[in-house]
């Protein structure tokens, strides 16, 4: 195993509360929230370790942790200790004064001690709640290549769409000259003003510089936060490199999402069904693993007017229902006379006859009643359920539906 693969450890940060994503985050972390049929989001990046031969992981968790602690343990207790391989969860230590985490970096803080025990060479930092496939080891090459202080993945996004993230200039060599957390303005690329070069949320540190990092962060009034405090003040001083994500991109095209939003969840779904998808879950170079229960196959009754392409997962009966550009999760019921259009049903979901939903992200086990229409009239919708911006109304597990 090359040395930058050996003597590097993994901390997923994936304690996020995730509020845009209510109703689905009202019970559990976002990184537990489902995905694509039979997934859950956190699953794409640690499919990513496992691909890139990254086994030695904690995994930081904080809000509401117990499906996500229970997927984990189900799905992903798959390492073999006795070869240094692990998965550890580390909820919240409360080292300082019983504070939960104050951003992400009081988040590594917190856990220094993991840092002075493991004394790794290097610490990959990622997100558990982005949807993308990448090699990190590619990424590991460049940071010792470069003999980086700090390198973070970047990707070209519209310049309207920057304002959410990170944004940075760099210069000839990669090296990062500028950097801004979600600013008013983004500063475009040289060579097309309509994209900026926005941060991933995945960086790899030198430990000992991180470790002096955070101590310092940790005695000043701060966000405490990578994006915010910790970039910025190394651009000036360390050596500070960006690794461009086309270079370790697993997929057919270039493809990542941050799914914080609705709009941008049901976007990445719908993202599923088509005959060429944007992103690939069939790659058997690049399998993405996940805990999947012991369902029967489906059962399948669409009506022939149905051309469009779907995913469906293990366990679904579908009975003479018309379903279009939908992604259908594990163990869904659909009766006679359904029309579903452009949704997304989790598991267990049961939606009776002659039901219509469009634009429609039904929650675990929700029980949709006969001849409910959902998505045909929108004043309607939002006086029962969660709508957005884009018109995606997203129903809650446990609301009842009259």
């Amino acid at each position: 195993m090359p040395d930058e693969l050996q003597n590097t450890l993994t901390m997923i940060l994936a304690g996020g509360q995730g509020s845009r994503l209510y109703p689905l985050t009202r019970n559990q972390a976002k990184p537990a929230v489902p995905f694509g049929g039979m997934y859950r989001i956190i699953d794409f990046t640690l499919s990513n370790c496992l691909n890139s031969n990254l086994r030695r992981i904690y995994v930081l968790t904080q809000y509401m942790s117990t499906s996500l602690d229970r997927h984990l343990q189900r799905g992903w207790s798959i390492f073999n200790p006795e070869l240094d391989e692990f998965i550890f969860e580390v909820p919240p230590q409360f080292r300082l004064a019983g504070n939960w985490y104050r951003g992400t970096a009081d988040a590594i803080f917190q856990n220094i001690d993991i840092l002075e025990r493991e004394r790794p060479d290097r610490v990959l930092i990622l997100g558990g709640d982005h949807v993308y496939k990448m090699d990190y080891s590619k990424m590991l090459a460049f940071h010792n290549n470069a003999n980086a202080d700090l390198t973070v993945a970047c990707i070209e996004v519209p310049i309207k769409n920057a304002t959410e993230l990170g944004v940075m200039a760099i210069d000839d060599e990669s090296r990062i000259v500028g950097f801004e957390e979600k600013p008013d303005h983004p500063k475009s690329t040289p060579h097309n003003p309509n994209l900026a070069l926005a941060s991933m949320g995945i960086y790899i540190f030198s430990t000992e510089v991180l470790v002096r990092q955070l101590s310092e962060d940790a005695k000043r009034d701060t966000a405490h936060d990578f994006g915010q405090n910790i970039i910025p003040s190394m651009v000036d001083s360390g050596r500070v490199f960006a690794y461009n994500f086309k270079h370790g991109n697993r997929n057919s095209t270039v493809y990542w999402r941050d799914i914080g939003l609705l709009d941008a969840y049901w976007e990445a779904n719908m993202d599923l069904v088509s005959e060429t998808p944007e992103f690939d879950l069939h790659d058997p170079n690049w399998p993405i693993r996940t805990h999947a229960h012991p369902y029967p196959p489906s059962r399948l009754h669409i009506r022939p007017q149905n051309s469009s392409l779907l995913v469906v997962a293990q366990g679904c009966v579908i009975a003479n229902a018309r379903v279009e550009r939908s992604v259908i999760s594990a163990g869904v019921h659909i009766d006679s006379g359904a029309q579903i259009t452009d949704s997304v049903l989790m598991e267990g979901v049961k939606v009776g006859a002659n039901a219509q939903l469009h634009r429609v992200i039904a929650d675990e086990g929700v029980v949709i009643p006969s001849g409910t229409q959902i998505g045909i009239n929108r004043e309607d919708d939002r006086r029962r359920f969660t709508v957005t911006d884009g018109g995606v109304i997203a129903i809650s597990k446990g609301l009842p539906i009259e």
